[in-house]
């Protein structure tokens, strides 16, 4: 791996270079898939490194990672400058680790993780906020088939699809150590899906090679208490206000909350929920929605949003299409789609109204092959960022106002994105 990367600041602050080598152990910090429809423990003493001593900030510095055929790019969010460069060879998956600084790199046999390089650190009663070069860590997850990576109530699970083996640690963790690990393997493997809950209990899909049908909710005991078969095609998951866990079906979605398992059902036959996105500002779940069984590349029009409290499924057309790459929560749980007329679509989650559309990019056609390059949305507070390969532009979107904040030319064709907060 080969890692190259922006230094101009740190001439400009030397001196601050030994302050923040002797403060460096406090410096370090304390809800994608493998396809499109995207009790034992361990530890070990293996660290993760960076390149260059920490530099103070004012503030936060989040930063961005996206992916391109051969490695990943890591960006400043707020100017879009390239700060990091990673080699990886072959296809990679990115997810944030969820604790601001790492992100996951799904990559051949692994689950890989990348430090972004920033972070915060508290001392009394200040943060102090600090960047270094972005790095790849030595920690690392053998895996096979590496699959979901899910955040959740300051857990992350993986979700081995060739094993069924789902492993949960803490992300903040990942700045000292390989974290400790506690496992959980399926009966028969398949591709699937598992989130760990607040209370301990875990939830995750039912299935094998051949099938998926449901879900199992575990208690922390990893005994099973609660089992719903009746989802035929389960696949993806998100979490709404409540800790309201949605996954979709073939014919709807099932809810798990406050200890019971609902099914909503589809107004179609085959109406079929893949991908969803949900926010904790919102009971409301977004979600794709598809129709055709038979179809080798449907392309939908029409999403869904599902109250997780009522149980109501409404759908609403927006006139264009879109991918699995498309759905993002705004800053007030508003939902967003980016369609392939290269606007953001913004849905009031309780009407169904389209109250805005933000013009981005141009249009564009999604291309037959899911692992091919095609425009992607991710959203980080108050900023939505949108990448373009036909241009192999990026774009920051001003969700307050509408307005394309900054944008920059990559030197890679983007492939998927995803962004930590410092």
């Amino acid at each position: 791996m080969h890692l190259t990367s922006h230094r101009s600041r740190r001439l400009s602050t030397l001196m601050s270079i030994g302050v923040c080598l002797a403060l460096i152990s406090s410096c370090s910090s304390t809800s994608d898939s493998s396809t499109p429809d995207s009790g034992a423990t361990s530890d070990s003493s293996a660290t993760s490194t960076t390149t260059s001593a920490p530099i103070e900030q004012s503030a936060a510095s989040p930063r961005l990672a996206v992916s391109y055929d051969g490695g990943v790019l890591v960006l400043d969010a707020n100017t879009l400058d390239v700060v990091g460069k990673t080699e990886i060879d072959g296809f990679t998956r990115l997810n944030a680790a969820g604790d601001g600084r790492h992100v996951v790199v799904s990559a051949g046999d692994k689950f890989k993780i990348l430090d972004t390089g920033t972070w915060s650190s508290a001392h009394g009663d200040h943060s102090h906020y600090y960047t270094s070069d972005p790095a790849m860590t030595e920690v690392e997850f053998a895996a096979d088939k590496p699959g979901h990576v899910v955040r959740h109530a300051g857990k992350t699970v993986l979700f081995n699809d060739g094993s069924g083996l789902v492993e949960i640690f803490d992300p903040t963790q990942l700045a000292k150590r390989q974290p400790r690990v506690e496992t959980y393997t399926t009966p028969e493997a398949h591709h699937g899906v598992a989130v760990a809950l607040s209370d301990g209990t875990l939830l995750t899909t039912v299935g094998n090679t051949e099938s998926r049908n449901g879900i199992v909710v575990l208690d922390a005991d990893r005994q099973e208490i609660l089992r719903n078969e009746q989802c035929p095609g389960v696949h993806g998951e998100a979490v709404a206000a409540g800790e309201a866990v949605v996954l979709g079906c073939q014919d709807g979605l099932l809810v798990y909350k406050n200890g019971a398992i609902t099914k909503v059902q589809s107004p179609d036959a085959y109406g079929r929920i893949g991908n969803q996105a949900g926010s904790e500002e919102s009971d409301v779940v977004l979600g794709d929605y598809k129709t055709d069984p038979d179809a080798e590349l449907e392309r939908p029009q029409r999403i869904s949003l599902t109250n997780t409290v009522t149980a109501e499924l409404k759908l609403v057309d927006l006139g264009t299409s879109y991918t699995f790459r498309s759905l993002g929560r705004g800053p007030h749980g508003e939902a967003l789609v980016l369609g392939t007329d290269g606007a953001i679509h913004v849905i009031d989650p309780g009407t169904g109204k389209i109250v805005q559309k933000i013009a981005v990019i141009g249009e564009w056609t999604e291309p037959t092959q899911w692992q091919d390059p095609r425009p992607a949305l991710f959203v980080s507070d108050h900023t939505a960022y949108v990448t373009d390969p036909a241009s192999k532009k990026l774009f920051a979107v001003n969700l307050d106002d509408g307005t394309i904040s900054t944008q920059t030319t990559l030197e890679h064709t983007p492939h998927e994105l995803t962004g930590v907060t410092g």
